[in-house]
């Protein structure tokens, strides 16, 4: 065991849209302009805020989930994440008491098991001191939880500004910042949240943020609270030294873009090389790939060009052929369904290796953590073997009423513990709703990656 210390801090807040990730977002980059290394974190499984914070600082955010990653090795991936790092900057999920059973995946739990100081961000809007009762109550619930201030969101004048640090002294809650409302301010968004980083003047919008937030957050201040958070106990991480001896081909682009680096990091350290392509503008998947793995993202909004690629979708078909390992996520297990249906009904043909169709809906379908178990023995692992994930999608999986169908997952829902089967399995394909992070799937992870290795291996078997 080793301590290290790592200056950091965790930005909270009441509910969700009080403007935290905006407020976080400002600060990552007002922070970096300063001339400081900056490492962002997501608690939660949320994707496309990561790509926010990885754009504003700099370097890649990182998230933290104590459902999803064991939480025996949270501190070992935020010390390995942050080692060179400045200060760590932790963005919460929701409200900061907000989760699941007693508080599982809480922002609270996890600044609870990373000894952090939290700072509270408070949507003060048509507020005055009732902001002060909010923060006092939020304080009070938990004793072990350390909520070290609070910054002032959306206050209308320098009076409203007055009126509540006021109240906050009356009940000894330091301030970081005061930010006035600026409706010219935000982030873009869709349906399932902000609108990833890469598909829009992310930059600009950036920078205009920052520059609001140095002049109104008390970023100094911020880093001497980070400065306070104690040492944290690890163990010696040393990586295993793996020959890379296949490769795995990635769909990345605005179409696939929910990866979690540290998933892809653990594909690397169980011994493949990583090749990105992309669905919407190359012509195939790349020449020497043994596997292929198809993340989450916007197939919908790029239904269009994704038909229209058949090039592509032609490789992928011959890939399935051939029997090459293929592994998918929500969006990519949409594309890899004969078709998807958009918004307005649409219908727009894809790469119909699995013979089913997705179905977009008005209203969010599902959302929380799963426990999967695997039906059938597939390239993920054995029967009745159990997985941990999550679900977020506003589509559904239609034409499946066969009973001959093969399911590959009997999901269980965390939240209410209903079961019912999902994704798709059958020879080299697995695909689901299902979004993992390996770090949390490692046994499975590691049986995906032998089964490339024997794939690859009878190749070369039949060449000979």
């Amino acid at each position: 065991m080793k301590k290290v210390n790592i200056p950091r801090v965790v930005i909270a807040a009441t509910q969700s849209s009080s403007g935290k990730t905006t407020v976080v977002t400002g600060i990552l980059r007002a922070l970096k302009n300063k001339g400081l290394n900056v490492q962002p974190y997501k608690v939660g499984p949320d994707y496309i805020d990561p790509s926010y914070h990885g754009m504003a600082a700099g370097r890649k955010g990182h998230n933290l989930d104590t459902w999803l990653v064991d939480e025996s090795m949270i501190n070992d991936l935020f010390v390995q994440e942050s080692k060179d790092a400045d200060i760590a900057i932790i963005e919460g999920v929701m409200g900061l008491y907000d989760g699941g059973k007693n508080g599982v995946s809480s922002t609270a739990q996890l600044a609870k098991k990373l000894n952090a100081p939290v700072i509270l961000v408070i949507n003060v809007q048509s507020m005055g001191d009732s902001a002060a009762a909010i923060a006092l109550g939020f304080k009070l619930y938990d004793s072990d939880v350390n909520l070290a201030g609070v910054i002032l969101n959306k206050l209308g004048s320098p009076t409203h500004k007055a009126l509540i640090e006021e109240a906050m002294k009356k009940i000894n809650m330091p301030v970081y910042g005061a930010i006035f409302r600026d409706d010219s301010v935000h982030m873009p968004e869709r349906h399932l949240g902000l609108t990833p980083a890469g598909e829009n003047n992310a930059r600009e919008v950036i920078e205009k943020i920052s520059e609001k937030i140095a002049q109104e957050v008390y970023l100094d201040e911020i880093i001497e609270l980070a400065k306070t958070a104690p040492a944290i106990e690890v163990e010696k991480f040393e990586p295993e030294n793996i020959k890379k001896d296949i490769t795995i081909g990635i769909a990345q682009d605005k179409a696939f873009s929910f990866y979690y680096p540290a998933s892809l990091a653990q594909l690397e350290n169980l011994g493949a090389k990583l090749k990105f392509f992309s669905p919407l503008e190359d012509e195939a998947i790349p020449d020497d790939v043994d596997a292929l793995i198809f993340g989450g993202g916007f197939p919908e909004v790029f239904a269009q060009e994704l038909m229209q690629n058949t090039s592509m979708i032609k490789s992928i078909r011959k890939a399935n052929e051939r029997k090459m390992p293929i592994y998918a996520e929500c969006g990519g297990f949409m594309y890899l369904m004969q078709g998807i249906y958009d918004f307005e009904q649409r219908f727009y043909e894809m790469v119909g290796i699995i013979p089913a169709k997705a179905q977009m809906n008005k209203k969010l379908q599902t959302v929380g953590y799963v426990k999967a178990k695997i039906l059938q023995d597939n390239i993920l692992g054995k029967q009745n073997d159990e997985i941990k994930g999550h679900e977020f999608h506003f589509s559904t999986q239609i034409d499946t009423q066969d009973e001959s169908f093969p399911w590959a997952f009997e999901f269980t829902k965390m939240r209410n513990n209903m079961k019912y089967k999902a994704g798709y399995i059958k020879d080299n394909i697995v695909g689901s709703y299902l979004h993992l992070h390996f770090l949390g799937s490692k046994q499975n992870v590691k049986y995906f990656v032998e089964k490339i290795r024997a794939y690859k291996k009878s190749l070369e078997m039949e060449e000979n």
